[in-house]
Parts: C-alpha cells; sequence; structure tokens
C-alpha cells in the first residue's frame, strides 16, 4: 500500500491548484478514494470522493462549486482540481481510499500535502 501525494503550495486567494494522489497496491476499480483535510485546531473534514468503479463522485458544501475530482484509472491517479481558492481552504489535505467502492469510510490515508492560500 502506497500513496503519493502531490501539489500542494502556497497560493493566493482566488487561485487554483490540483492535488494529484498516485494509490497503488489496489485494485482501483474496487475502492474509493477522497480528500479530506485538517486546519490546525479543527476536526478533519471530507473535501471530495470518487468511486474507482463508476466514477461517481460527492463534494463537501463548503468546496461544492469550487473544487473538482477527477480520476484516471490507467494511472491509479486521482485529481482535486482546486479553484477560487479562500483562506479558509488553508489546511492539509490527505488523500484516503476505502476498501469498499462506495465513497463510505477510508481504510488507509497518505501523509497529506499542505496547502495554503493567503488573503
Amino acid at each position: 500500500v502506497e500513496f503519493v501525494e502531490s501539489g500542494g503550495g502556497l497560493v493566493q486567494a482566488g487561485g487554483s491548484l490540483r492535488l494529484s494522489c498516485t494509490v497503488s497496491g489496489f485494485t482501483f476499480d474496487n475502492i474509493a478514494i477522497g480528500w479530506l483535510r485538517q486546519a490546525p485546531g479543527a476536526e478533519r473534514e471530507g473535501v471530495s470522493c470518487i468511486s474507482g468503479r463508476d466514477g461517481s463522485t460527492l463534494y463537501g458544501d463548503s468546496v461544492k462549486g469550487r473544487f473538482t475530482i477527477s480520476s484516471d484509472n490507467a494511472k491509479n491517479t486521482v485529481y482535486l482540481q482546486m479553484n477560487n481558492l479562500k483562506p479558509e481552504d488553508t489546511a492539509v489535505y490527505y488523500c484516503a481510499v476505502g476498501m469498499v467502492s462506495a465513497c463510505i469510510a477510508y481504510d488507509y490515508w497518505g501523509r497529506g500535502t499542505q496547502v495554503t492560500v493567503s488573503s
């Protein structure tokens, strides 16, 4: 089981970033892959999730209309395109895998990538 997360960084408010998460050790069609985030002093928050089986997606209310999740099954990679970023999006973003293809719960976690949005 391996995660390779990338794409975090520092961006000004209104800017964009794209996070990538490549996973190995899984059958991609049988899992769900999600992005969650945790800001300092806050609880972990679900951002988005995609089913490896049918590509169905879920989004947290705070990111709907600004973030888009997608996957490249051939590359075992999930992307999170984040547009119109706001300072409140600042957090460590974690890629996670659930061992069922529906976005229900997560069993494995990456180490996270920092996203910082300046005002």
